[in-house]
């Protein structure tokens, strides 16, 4: 996929530096493009609309993981160093990404509120370290949520406040950054979806670092996160399936977390714990039917995932359609729903 993945540029004016509450609408009149996996065709409306593109009887799984301020300031041996958190290991232990500097295991650093953290090995992939935390449990997320800010990247130009990094669902602490593809849902689109009889399910799959800066990128093959696959969640799919209806991710992270829940008999079982699975053209998936989701930068492992649900030619015909119609990218852009249509909207 990568060849195919880097023919394509996004210009800057479509990198969306502003939340949709910022720009004069509300979330969920950011723009939508239905792709139809079988025939390749596209259809473009508003993510308000997303009612008409699914049936009584679908079920749409969400990723309540709530984004934490991730980004923590300190300074090492009087030295001033910005920490990015990337995964939780225990009570006080997290991999972290030290931003431009230079580190050594057993180096100390000083962060506001009495909190320190002690480098205390490498994290499960070059440039990931392994930090011990002077504080652990409430106490340390109580000084992360003080002191820390939303991780952001270089196409946001403002700091906005963490909430507008959350979903409006969202509800177990753990994602460094947010699972943006469920942001554009409201709770009215969600009881309007549920008055048509789509059911609704949640899982958790808490997002690590997407990116390491200096065009790094987290290799998919060595990606861990924490996820949770509840039972009501589980019997929800299974249940879905049987009955000739259509599971639909909201998000590569619940794609992640259902099919690593998958069983040997190929139905969805409760489960947590640390997947590692990496998705990509040829995968065959076995509790997923759809998928909705944001548009991905050329390099990311996220478009890897999106061949397992359509042929690399018709995602790069309508990425190339996206961005020539004006698409937004990245976590306050626009929505892409990959879902064989039976009817236009």
């Amino acid at each position: 996929m990568k060849a195919a993945a880097r023919s394509f540029l996004i210009p800057n004016y479509l990198n969306a530096n502003t939340p949709a509450e910022y720009r004069g609408i509300q979330r969920d009149h950011v723009r939508l493009m239905t792709l139809d996996p079988v025939t390749g065709e596209t259809f473009h409306n508003f993510f308000y609309q997303l009612n008409a593109c699914l049936r009584e009887g679908d079920l749409l799984v969400l990723n309540n993981s709530r984004t934490i301020p991730a980004v923590l300031k300190g300074k090492k041996q009087k030295q001033a160093i910005e920490l990015h958190l990337s995964r939780k290991l225990s009570n006080h232990e997290w991999e972290g990404l030290i931003v431009g500097g230079v580190f050594t295991i057993g180096e100390k650093i000083d962060f506001p509120g009495d909190l320190t953290a002690t480098i205390t090995g490498l994290g499960n992939e070059a440039p990931l370290i392994i930090l011990s935390f002077s504080k652990g449990g409430l106490d340390l997320y109580d000084a992360i949520y003080r002191y820390g800010e939303p991780l952001h990247y270089e196409y946001i130009e403002t700091p906005w406040p963490l909430e507008m990094y959350q979903t409006v669902y969202a509800s177990v602490p753990g994602s460094v950054e947010m699972p943006s593809a469920g942001r554009a849902f409201s709770w009215k689109l969600l009881n309007k979806l549920k008055q048509k009889g789509v059911k609704i399910a949640f899982v958790q799959l808490h997002a690590g670092l997407s990116y390491y800066g200096n065009d790094r990128w987290p290799n998919p093959s060595k990606h861990l996160e924490v996820f949770c696959v509840p039972k009501e969640t589980a019997e929800l799919v299974n249940k879905t399936k049987k009955n000739n209806g259509r599971v639909i991710a909201v998000g590569t992270t619940v794609v992640r977390a259902l099919e690593t829940a998958v069983n040997n008999a190929g139905n969805v079982e409760a489960q947590e714990g640390i997947t590692r699975l990496y998705i990509q053209k040829g995968y065959p998936l076995k509790a997923v039917d759809g998928l909705l989701t944001g548009f991905h930068e050329p390099e990311a492992s996220h478009l890897d995932l999106l061949t397992a649900f359509i042929e690399e030619d018709y995602l790069m015909k309508a990425y190339n359609e996206a961005l020539t119609t004006g698409y937004l990218w990245h976590e306050f852009g626009d929505m892409n729903l990959i879902l064989p249509m039976e009817e236009k909207l």
